[in-house]
């Protein structure tokens, strides 16, 4: 295991922060090797992209989201998704390119298929977006693999949680490899929805590391997950939200994306142990 992915399991670890790139490489490897150097500049942990084959995920008339409309509303979904696919060669590309910036490289696998491509190019952490959860097949297989996990839990019920760690865990997974992030899946998401406390209620329920996927705009709901246990963050960004793609709109900029990390370590240090004493007179 990656001794930066080793160290979230421990106690007392400083917050793990990924830098979402997603799809806001827009299909390009010069925008992707852009934002990788973005999140190592900006003292991010790793950079997360996307892994999909779009004849596994949607037919040719599948109706496009409201958020996916706003850069082209003639474009189909399928054409969108199809031009932000990244390919097999593109992903080892920018695997050793992260590997050169010293920054973990992961991906979140929306289909069997790409699941396996992970496996086989060896990323340290899998990512299990919220729109799996409810995918047995895709969580047995992944569950097989024995590997770190990081579950993100939006649209989902605490019932539906529970059914995909035991899923992961009787293939073979142990629950203290699984992370779970809070999201709400707006993009972007209100701050009348976020329901941040909910961070509390799945470390409490699941007695397992927890951390926060944000889609609200600016900094606040990050920050104050961290104050409310969030071992991971994770967080969208982009080179510039003037940008076309579905995605641009409910991400950071690189200044901001600096200055949320930063605030981040502010905190951690801010908020110390849990000892009441009074501070050394200097």
């Amino acid at each position: 295991m990656n001794s930066k992915i080793e160290n979230i399991f421990k106690n007392n670890h400083r917050v793990f922060f990924v830098a979402e790139a997603g799809v806001n490489h827009n299909g390009s490897i010069k925008i992707a090797k852009k934002l990788i150097d973005i999140a190592s500049e900006s003292g991010a942990d790793a950079v997360k992209f996307q892994t999909f084959k779009v004849e596994e995920l949607l037919t040719k008339n599948a109706k496009s989201m409201k958020h996916q409309l706003r850069s082209n509303k003639k474009i189909s979904q399928y054409e969108m998704l199809k031009k932000l696919e990244l390919t097999e060669k593109q992903h080892l590309i920018l695997q050793n390119y992260s590997k050169k910036k010293k920054i973990i490289f992961f991906s979140t696998a929306f289909d069997n298929k790409s699941l396996f491509f992970l496996k086989k190019i060896k990323i340290p952490i899998f990512k299990v977006p919220s729109s799996e959860l409810n995918n047995i097949p895709y969580l047995k297989i992944l569950g097989s693999f024995n590997k770190p996990i990081i579950l993100s839990t939006g649209m989902s019920y605490e019932k539906e949680v529970k059914e995909a760690i035991d899923v992961l865990q009787k293939n073979g997974t142990s629950k203290n490899k699984i992370i779970l992030l809070h999201c709400t899946s707006q993009y972007p998401s209100s701050f009348n929805d976020l329901n941040l406390n909910v961070i509390k209620t799945l470390k409490k329920s699941f007695n397992c590391r927890v951390g926060y996927s944000d889609h609200s705009h600016g900094f606040l709901a990050p920050i104050a997950s961290v104050a409310l246990g969030s071992k991971v963050v994770e967080k969208h960004f982009t080179i510039s939200r003037k940008m076309k793609g579905p995605d641009h709109i409910s991400s950071l900029e690189p200044k901001e994306l600096r200055y949320v990390i930063r605030l981040i370590r502010d905190l951690e240090i801010s908020l110390g142990n849990n000892k009441k004493k009074p501070t050394k007179n200097i």
